[in-house]
């Protein structure tokens, strides 16, 4: 399960060899106005396909074990709670599934979205898949600590699943207790909230609340465990199927291989279902680019067509995180949403100073294989396995395979170039301006964020003189020698020799800059400050938090505290370096 076919990805290796060397506007998903439908929890309408449609587990404990030939084990939430409480919900998500925004005043409330009380209409199960841990092929994994819920129709016949984090144990706990903590739970609400808001795929959350019980965990995994407040996010996603949901049942042998057929054919008809009526007048045929000149035919194989999608969604996604400098932390295949959703909020986070080699995850520290340069190579690497799953099953051929990588590549080279574009307010991609930027802002440990959020007060003026030029930047250009600031009075007379060739105004530059370069984004410290805030009772902070993620591109006046540098605690271990430990 761990070999990968060969793929020529000279752009792509490229991009990721320009980050190792130096030590979006994305659609915004539309909340618009939805229709007056205001549902109490006994109304929603659940439907449950996944249950339905797939095998499942003859089996319905919770004891930790293998499971064969299933898709999910049917279980109960079954987290100890006493006391529970409401931390925060998100009023976007509830108008997504028509939730009346009344029943979060609901005294049962707390007790329904910590598995406490049963919702009526749900059937809770745990999925099962498998995955690739740091490159090797680990096995079953599954649903630890996740239970689905079930599946909810809204008014415009959108699929959303819910799912409790942290809700007990299930068969795929292994050793675990299936539990979660306050800490974790509230970086993974607010991240989740804080990604839709900045344009970027991502699984959802509609609310947190403590369990009023505490749970043992060793943050650090120094032998020195400690009590901490247990917790519960309600996550939602159209669907939270991933890479190894299918690898899984290949790696299983024969017996298993018309599983992976039955849940590429479900995955199809729920998520894409455009792909079950393709008809050979949408001239879905491609050259391969290989010698023998072959042709890949999407139309005749909508299992190919399936692959290409996910590996250019994939792409799409990881182009997007690179442009906000979001670094994941685990990108095992278990971790990879077969929709191209950020999915599985465990030491994400997002750049402060510059540092490609950048990793949240002190687990990665030895060869920092999930580094925020490595991952778009990460991806192309998942898709790789990916694609060998579906071959295995002989759902699509190797030809077919390695035009999926070829995909991917192509795919994240195009919206990478784009969105770097944007963020620069450049008329077209110059490679030459981007890189060299990249490498000042690693070379000085320039602030991701703020640096790029400053750069659209840039004046597109030949005439300025040198001693003026770095004016716009000096907020973020701090400490810099004599020989680092030539280094940037050059960059930016070259770069404002090409915002002159763009004629643009200022004006119109500066808007549609500040539109893609956000003013705030989930820094660790602030998910501290309000982790901190939470666990002496006080859930103010992460309310305001969530507030504030969701205008991300807004100045907010009062708010700019949130949009400053990292303080000097910050930089503690605990704040800034986060162990997957949850």
């Amino acid at each position: 399960m761990d070999s990968t076919s060969p793929v020529t990805t000279a752009s792509l290796e490229s991009v990721t060899n320009d980050f190792k060397n130096q030590s979006l506007e994305a659609d915004r998903s539309n909340d618009g106005d939805r229709e007056n439908v205001k549902l109490k929890l006994e109304d929603l309408n659940w439907d449950h396909s996944f249950v339905r449609e797939l095998p499942g587990d003859p089996q319905s404990d919770n004891i930790p074990r293998q499971v064969f030939h299933a898709c999910y084990t049917k279980v109960l939430p079954s987290a100890e709670v006493e006391n529970p409480q409401l931390v925060s919900w998100s009023e976007l998500v509830a108008e997504f599934l028509d939730l009346d925004h009344k029943e979060f005043e609901r005294p049962d409330f707390p007790l329904l979205f910590s598995g406490s009380s049963p919702l009526v209409g749900a059937m809770p199960y745990a999925q099962c898949y498998g995955g690739h841990q740091f490159g090797m092929w680990a096995g079953q994994l599954g649903d630890g600590r996740a239970i689905t819920l079930g599946e909810i129709l809204n008014s415009k016949s959108e699929r959303w699943e819910l799912q409790l984090k942290g809700a007990g144990k299930t068969p795929y706990s292994r050793f675990a207790d299936g539990l979660a903590v306050l800490r974790s739970s509230i970086r993974e609400f607010l991240c989740s909230e804080a990604m839709h808001f900045l344009g970027i795929p991502t699984t959802r959350a509609l609310c947190l609340v403590t369990t009023g019980k505490c749970v043992t965990r060793d943050m650090f995994y120094d032998g020195n465990p400690k009590d901490e407040p247990g917790a519960i996010v309600c996550r939602v996603a159209q669907s939270f199927l991933r890479f190894g949901s299918i690898q899984i049942h290949a790696s299983r042998g024969k017996e298993d291989l018309e599983i992976v057929h039955t849940l590429a054919d479900y995955a199809i008809r729920h998520h894409f279902p455009h792909l079950e009526n393709m008809s050979r007048s949408e001239s879905l045929s491609f050259s391969t680019g290989n010698q023998d000149h072959s042709v890949v035919d999407l139309t005749s194989n909508k299992y190919a067509a399936w692959a290409v999608e996910i590996a250019e969604r994939t792409a799409s996604l990881i182009a997007s995180w690179q442009g906000v400098g979001f670094t994941h932390g685990v990108l095992n295949t278990d971790n990879m949403s077969i929709l191209g959703l950020t999915i599985d909020y465990g030491p994400f986070g997002f750049l402060d100073a510059f540092d490609p080699s950048y990793t949240p995850n002190t687990t990665d520290l030895p060869g920092r294989r999930y580094c925020f340069a490595n991952q778009p190579d990460i991806g192309l690497w998942n898709v790789a396995q990916f694609a060998t799953t579906l071959s295995t099953a002989q759902l699509i051929n190797d030809k077919e395979a390695n035009y999926a990588m070829e995909r991917y590549g192509t795919k994240f080279m195009d919206d990478y170039q784009a969105i770097m574009t944007r963020k620069l307010g450049l008329p077209k991609y110059n490679k030459q301006l981007i890189s060299k930027l990249l490498n000042n802002m690693a070379v000085d440990k320039v602030d991701y964020t703020n640096f790029f959020r400053s750069l659209s007060n840039i004046k597109a003026d030949p005439s300025i003189s040198e001693d003026e030029l770095l004016v716009p930047l000096k907020a973020v250009l701090l400490d810099i020698g004599k020989e680092r600031k030539e280094a940037w009075i050059s960059w930016v007379q070259s770069y404002i020799q090409e915002l002159v060739a763009g004629g643009i105004s200022d004006e119109q530059r500066k808007v549609a800059m500040d539109s893609v370069n956000p003013k705030y984004v989930l820094r660790n410290y602030l998910c501290q400050s309000a982790i901190d805030a939470a666990e002496l009772g006080d859930f103010g902070e992460v309310r305001r938090m969530l507030k504030i993620m969701e205008r991300p591109f807004d100045e907010q006046p009062g708010m700019e505290k949130y949009a400053r540098l990292p303080p000097a605690w910050a930089y503690r271990p605990g704040v800034c370096m986060l162990s997957c430990s949850s």
